[in-house]
């Protein structure tokens, strides 16, 4: 595709049609919601993080008169319960929740739109379940490596200085040297809830401040941006601790059964969180995959250039039978 001067914008908000609860094993009740049109092609968005949650936004990436627009919230995410919770959580178990999901809505095959750990989670399930996938449509590319963890909790220090120093300076500081071990035993000590907190919401900011081309630096102020902040921080913190794939088994390796799944990557030049080092690697081991470098963008999906390349990809993604 050509690079376009005039960038899309997302669709207008519209509410669900249908939601609820979705019991996937004695711990976890996952949220799920549907809009646009119920008779229309399914369309399945898998939320970043891990741990981030959906939101309403998210819906307006797809055109509500051609798509059937399904989104839920992973283990311990966003409105499924318990939030925050890392029993039973690993990507095996995403991966049962997802076909679940798919039978409870009797839906046959679908598209799959993921970015960031959400691409993660896409690549995970076509591997697994190529014929329910009609296209996949990936930003932001993370394959769950322990390079990219490191990248994470330490190379983005060169780029973002000021935002490493408040991340790493909440540690002490003859941990620094171990930011994630540091971090997990504060998120997952249930008997300091204030230092908990603080911990998340140091984790969060620090993600926030790194996550769009023009430095966004939130705040969190309300009870539901804490909590969802401490959601977040656990959550990943626990996959970056316990579920790196290692590179014997790399997503790459899945490729050669995937080539035949019409998919277009896009990635931001300049995506700090998810470095363009790893969409390169996935384009040059599928070359048959639509690979879109948006040269003005980062990792955010609501940084402009990139939320219009997306929305051009699920335009074109209406022709694929």
């Amino acid at each position: 595709m050509s690079h376009k001067s005039r960038l899309l914008d997302l669709f207008p908000p519209i509410t669900p049609y249908s939601s609820g609860f979705l019991e996937v094993d004695d711990v976890h009740n996952l949220y799920w919601e549907q809009s646009g049109n119920p008779d229309g092609v399914p369309i399945l968005l898998l939320h970043g993080g891990p741990g981030a949650g959906a939101t309403p936004m998210h819906r307006r990436f797809f055109d509500p008169e051609h798509y059937r627009i399904i989104i839920f919230d992973q283990r311990g995410a966003g409105r499924s319960s318990p939030l925050g919770c890392l029993e039973n959580n690993t990507t095996e178990h995403l991966m049962g929740d997802i076909e679940m999901l798919r039978e409870r809505l009797n839906i046959n095959d679908w598209h799959i739109f993921g970015g960031s750990w959400g691409s993660t989670l896409a690549l995970y399930y076509a591997a697994k379940h190529k014929t329910r996938c009609i296209s996949l449509i990936l930003r932001g590319i993370f394959l769950l490596e322990q390079s990219e963890i490191d990248w994470f909790l330490y190379g983005i220090r060169s780029i973002y200085p000021e935002a490493w120093e408040q991340f790493s300076n909440f540690i002490d500081i003859d941990r620094r040297n171990d930011l994630l071990n540091a971090y997990y035993e504060i998120l997952t000590d249930d008997s300091d809830p204030d230092k908990q907190m603080q911990a998340a919401i140091h984790w969060s900011l620090y993600e926030g401040a790194c996550s769009s081309l023009i430095p966004n630096y939130e705040t969190i102020t309300t009870d539901e941006q804490k909590q969802n902040a401490l959601a977040l921080a656990r959550i990943e913190a626990h996959y970056f601790k316990n579920n790196v794939i290692p590179t014997e088994k790399s997503l790459l390796n899945e490729i050669e059964g995937l080539r035949s799944i019409p998919t277009t990557i896009i990635q931001g030049r300049y995506d700090i969180i998810c470095p363009i080092k790893t969409a390169n690697k996935l384009h040059q081991s599928w070359s048959e995959a639509d690979y879109i470098i948006v040269p003005d963008a980062g990792h955010s999906a609501l940084d402009a250039p990139l939320r219009s390349r997306l929305i051009e990809a699920t335009q074109s993604t209406k022709t694929i039978k």
